[in-house]
């Protein structure tokens, strides 16, 4: 018995969401990024080589692509670096990144340095060839061009003021050697540039990271709002078994306190094959139109042992409508205000009516009866079974729902409209 009067079960618990989970960016994610941006690097660069019609370009393009596949590697590096940082704060993101993409910067500009220092030799040395000039270096490092220097060398006895001419080479300075002042220079002017597309790419990194975070709070909020609606869903399932509950075990009692024990026995029984038949199911699931009638079926009989030559009941479910999903127990409360408000309140035959039927792809469910209506005192008590099924309707299918609840010219009725909805199968069968 304490099963339905405690709303919290295990399926219920089961369903609550999981923890917060660290929420990252796919390995793979991050890997097209850092490629599509050194990959963007390498065009521009290429484009920017042939523009200026550089020398040697096949032999730069392949440095420059091996320059490529290096940067995304050491990107990856500062990747494994910056990930330590995704669930703190904006800025300390930020402040990781100007701190740790430096330097990877100089590394990445010391490669650089490294792949392009041949090419320069092999730049000057095109350079001579053309201006048929001789460049080279000395052991120092220091550029020199040899240019002819004409000398005029003393006049001898009987020759004229001036002597003959002499052409001599001389080594002239034009670019002295490397310091290490330079070397420094050269490797930060270089090491800038790739430190402003580091840079970049962590911005990408960061604007990917809050967009998974974005997603993954998303989904988290639609599982508790799912949670919530589901717990919804089975408080108010599990308010009607309490009250019906209490209702056969007062009528029970009094079949056994007035001697009726043969009857008393049968609604026992049949009260079992309700409660087998209405726990089959998950609370919060929906299940077909034709189960809840039977579930209906099953509760008048248990009321008509009480009122064996009162009660009457007809049920109308077109077979085509069999197979459409409702709340489990919807009607519940419905059946019990009828049986309550009009077959127990006066002494002549009352007939309960559970009719269905489909208008513009909706489902219609009716339950009316022939009694007197409901009195205006009793009134407040009868509104919380409509209620609890208006609720449950709204929690189930929001907004998109019809509810009337009313007295009409011989009795009452209550009708119920919500989207049809049947199992594929069922479907098929009907299209077939």
């Amino acid at each position: 018995m304490a099963s339905f009067l405690n709303p919290v079960t295990a399926e219920s618990a089961a369903k609550t969401p999981a923890r917060k989970e660290p929420v990252s960016v796919p390995f793979r994610t991050v890997l097209v990024s850092m490629i599509v941006l050194w990959a963007t690097y390498f065009v521009l660069i290429t484009a920017r080589s042939l523009v200026m019609d550089f020398e040697f370009q096949f032999e730069m393009a392949w440095r420059r692509l091996i320059v490529t596949a290096i940067g995304v590697a050491f990107t990856v590096v500062l990747w494994f670096v910056l990930r330590l940082f995704d669930q703190r704060a904006l800025w300390v993101k930020i402040s990781a990144a100007i701190v740790f993409a430096f330097p990877v910067a100089v590394a990445i500009g010391h490669v650089n340095q490294l792949m392009f220092e041949d090419i320069q030799a092999a730049q000057e040395a095109e350079y001579a060839r053309k201006n048929n000039i001789n460049l080279r270096r000395d052991e120092s490092g220091n550029l020199l061009v040899d240019v002819p220097v004409r000398r005029i060398s003393p006049a001898e006895p009987g020759q004229g003021e001036d002597g003959e001419g002499i052409v001599e080479s001389e080594s002239i300075i034009i670019a002295p050697a490397e310091t290490s002042a330079d070397f420094w220079r050269k490797l930060l002017d270089i090491a800038l540039g790739r430190y402003f597309l580091l840079l970049a790419w962590a911005s990408t990194y960061f604007a990917l990271l809050a967009g998974f975070q974005a997603r993954a709070a998303e989904r988290r909020e639609q599982q508790f709002r799912n949670a919530a609606k589901a717990a919804e869903l089975t408080s108010l399932r599990y308010q009607v078994n309490p009250h019906f509950l209490f209702n056969t075990l007062n009528s029970l009692s009094a079949l056994v306190m007035t001697g009726k024990r043969d009857r008393a026995e049968r609604m026992i029984q049949t009260i079992s094959r309700f409660y087998r038949h209405s726990l089959a199911d998950e609370p919060t699931s929906d299940v077909p139109l034709k189960d809840e009638f039977d579930l209906q079926q099953l509760y008048l009989d248990i009321e008509a042992v009480r009122f064996p030559e009162r009660l009457v009941c007809v049920f109308d479910l077109p077979d085509d409508l069999a197979e459409a999903r409702v709340p489990g127990m919807i009607l519940q409360p419905l059946v019990e205000n009828s049986v309550k408000y009009a077959v127990s309140a006066v002494s002549r035959p009352v007939t309960i009516t559970l009719a269905a039927r489909e208008e513009f792809d909706r489902l219609v469910i009716t339950v009316s009866d022939d009694g007197p209506g409901v009195p205006d005192e009793i009134l407040h008590g009868f509104g919380i079974g409509l209620a609890n099924v208006r609720d449950r309707l709204e929690a189930r299918f929001g907004s998109d729902i019809g509810f009337t609840s009313a007295p009409v010219p011989g009795g009452y009725r209550t009708e119920i409209r919500i989207p049809l909805s049947r199992p594929a199968s069922a479907r098929a069968r009907r299209t077939g």
